[in-house]
């Protein structure tokens, strides 16, 4: 007779977890479905085309299509920064000169190197 009660008990306890497990992935893709996957290089990209120049645009540019391993396209948005301004880290013209290299433009590459190493290198007084 005691065991009736018991095994309704647990018995309700097993569907109640059950329904919240719907529930949850119910929710789980309700939300997933409001949100929309939105492309920032492709933004920033369409941005740079219209006319908006910035070096930390254009830094983004680079950045971003040279991790993709897009070196056309990371040699042109470096090459844009690069003609904004040479205060730049050792890290963007080291980039800058890789993506030359993949897309062949080997001269160019070897300048901006040396610009590096005049950029770095230590003046002395003699």
């Amino acid at each position: 007779m005691k065991v009736a009660p018991i095994f309704f008990f647990m018995l309700a306890a097993l569907f109640n977890k059950a329904n919240a497990q719907n529930s949850k992935v119910y929710i789980t893709d309700k939300i997933s479905d409001s949100y929309a996957y939105v492309n920032v290089t492709k933004t920033y990209e369409r941005v740079a085309e219209k006319g908006y120049k910035s070096i930390d645009l254009f830094q983004k540019l680079g950045n971003a299509f040279y991790a993709d391993r897009n070196m056309e396209k990371a040699a042109r948005w470096y090459g844009e920064l690069f003609a904004m301004t040479a205060d730049l880290e050792a890290l963007y013209y080291n980039q800058y000169a890789n993506s030359l290299y993949a897309i062949g433009e080997n001269e160019k590459a070897n300048s901006i190197l040396e610009r590096l190493s005049q950029k770095t290198s230590p003046t002395r007084n003699k």
